[in-house]
This record gives structure tokens, sequence and C-alpha cells, in this order.
């Protein structure tokens, strides 16, 4: 983190593709950490570039971390045609069932050319990998963007694209903790409710995230876990928080909110980022644009406590230099381990 006052502890969004002079003077004096990119903001290469030095520069920062949602499938924010066709995670874990060997190389290739392509745009932040696991029934909220519903395989797959990234210079985030694949409803809509045993959780949801615990960045889960908090979803639960993510699972990283604008949470934005900042997550994540909303949120967000800034700082040492190769050739190799027979 650069010299001078800690920052804001909220990560925004912005409205297009690119920054009006509203928005410029608004995270100027909100100072966030950070911003976020979705598919609205992203029309072309040199677009995305101009987009993300004018976001650091509207902050005075050119290490605020620049996040974006680039899983594979049907969550990928950088589309066809200006950008490559991504696999979702199912795919390597159905691979994986069969050739693990073939599936673990493929998957590598694809995180390196994923985080290859993000440093491109001076995105250093990719909010992968989903280290919830599928059941039958749920929502299909997860679905195909978990690489299954083994939990060693979850997290062992989970592995390779946290270390893949940071060896590329880009930050991973695992999500959504502690598990989400049991919701029933879409948290985007609804508030999902889970009644699972906590031994049960324990022995399954848990596990990848235990697995990866020592991962740098991570996100919480907007569920309500009726034998951990009956009254309070992960995100803004203090129990939730210490005694499983921090406690039982033991991650240590740098805690973000899943995206505050979710209907599954109740009450204003500011309450809702006071409650999750109160709980224990280290940032406050608005992804939305929308003015009035993050104007609610930069009254009340507090600087970045010193953890916060110590988990930053530390996840931050971790990013690899990487060198340089051929794109092409990495791709002809991701083709071949992909294609049937």
């Amino acid at each position: 983190m650069s010299g001078g006052a800690a920052p804001r502890a909220v990560i925004y969004g912005c409205a297009g593709p690119t920054l009006s002079a509203a928005e410029e003077a608004f995270f100027r004096d909100a100072d966030p950490l950070g911003f976020i990119l979705f598919a609205r903001n992203c029309e072309s290469p040199d677009q995305v570039r101009g987009l993300v030095a004018a976001l650091r520069a509207a902050v005075g920062r050119a290490d605020a971390p620049v996040l974006i949602d680039q899983e594979g499938g049907r969550v990928a924010r950088l589309k066809p045609p200006q950008w490559r066709a991504v696999p979702p995670p199912s795919f390597f874990g159905r691979l994986a069932t069969h050739d693990r060997d073939r599936a673990a190389e493929a998957l590598g290739l694809n995180t390196r050319l994923l985080a290859m392509e993000l440093c491109d745009l001076g995105i250093d932040v990719d909010c992968v990998p989903v280290l919830d696991l599928q059941f039958p029934g749920a929502s299909d909220v997860i679905g195909d963007r978990s690489f299954g519903g083994d939990p060693a395989l979850v997290g062992d797959l989970g592995r390779i694209v946290c270390d893949t990234m940071l060896a590329e210079g880009v930050m991973p985030v695992v999500k959504h903790i502690p598990g989400h694949g049991r919701a029933r409803v879409d948290s985007h809509k609804d508030l999902p409710v889970v009644g699972t045993g906590l031994p049960e959780l324990s022995a399954t949801d848990f596990q990848p995230f235990e697995a990866l615990a020592q991962a740098p960045w991570g996100m919480t889960a907007h569920v309500v876990y009726t034998a951990l908090d009956r009254e309070r979803p992960a995100t803004t639960s203090p129990k939730v928080i210490s005694e499983v993510i921090r406690g039982q699972i033991g991650f240590q990283g740098l805690l973000l909110s899943d995206d505050l604008s979710m209907e599954a949470l109740e009450g204003g934005l500011d309450a809702r980022a006071s409650k999750a900042l109160e709980a224990g997550c280290d940032i406050a994540l608005h992804c939305n644009g929308k003015p009035d909303e993050m104007e609610a949120i930069a009254r009340i967000a507090p600087v970045m406590t010193t953890a916060a800034q110590d988990r930053f700082a530390a996840g931050r040492q971790r990013l690899g230099r990487p060198e340089a190769a051929d794109r092409e050739l990495l791709q002809r190799r991701l083709d071949v381990l992909m294609s049937v027979g």
C-alpha cells in the first residue's frame, strides 16, 4: 500500500466504460481501497486499460487494487469476441474425475492465460476460485461455477488456481466462505437459509476453505447457517466470522464481504456496510455503481484497520513476477488437453 493515510475499507464499482467527472470527484473524496469491474465496464482492451488507469488516478494510488469476476463460463466479465471464451470450473472438475493429471495441467494453463489477460489490462485481482460445493437440489447460483461435489477435489483444483494466479502476479479471492453450495435460493434475490448441522458442514462445505486457509484474500457468503447463527448471514455474523471463518477454518487473509447490494441483505446500504465491517469483514464490497448507494456507504466507511492493512500488505508480498510466455503456444496445448478423446 502506498504511503499516506489508510484508504477506506470499501471497494466500489462504477457505472460504465468511462469514468464520469462526478465519479472521479466522488472516488477522490471517498478514497476506497479499490474498485471492481463488470461487463458494463468492459468494451475493448484499450478502453479497459484507460478505465483502470482513471480509477487509480482518481484515488492517487498506483497500487489501488482493481478486481473482476473472471471465473469462466457464465461468470465472465470479459467476453468474446474481444476476449477469449473460458470454460466454466465444472469442466475441469469433470475432467479430473477420469484424468486428474490432465485436468490439473489444463486448469493450470487456463488460469495462467486468464492471469496474463488480466495483467495486460492492469487488473490485478480475480475473484476466483469458487470453493463452494455442488449439491443436488441446490440453487443454480453456484452450479457449474463449482469444480464439483467432492471437497478434496475442489480443494485441490482451487489450490492450482490460487497458486497459478499468485505466480502470475494476480491476487486470487477464495469464495464464498464458509460455503454457498447448499443454498436453495439465489442470494442475489433472496436470503438463503441452510439448516445443515455443524458436523456435516465441517466434513463437507468447510473442507475446501480449510485446505486453502492460507489464501491471501477471501469473500464471505450471504447465507444463514442456522447451526451457527440463526439470525444473521455469514457476512454480518460476528460469530460465523470469528468462530468459523477465522477460527475453525483458520482463514487469516483479507476478508471481503460479498456484494452489499445483493437482495439477500436487509436495510440501507450504510447499515449493511456497518454490519459487515462490525462483524469482522475487513472490506465492504459494493458493485452496482449506483451513486446514492455508494454515497450512503461513504458516509460511514471507516479507514482500514491496522490488521486489514497488514493482511493487504502480506498478500501483495506473495505476488510473483511472471516470466514472458508465448500465449498462442499455451493456448494450443490447452486446446489439446481439453479436446475429447
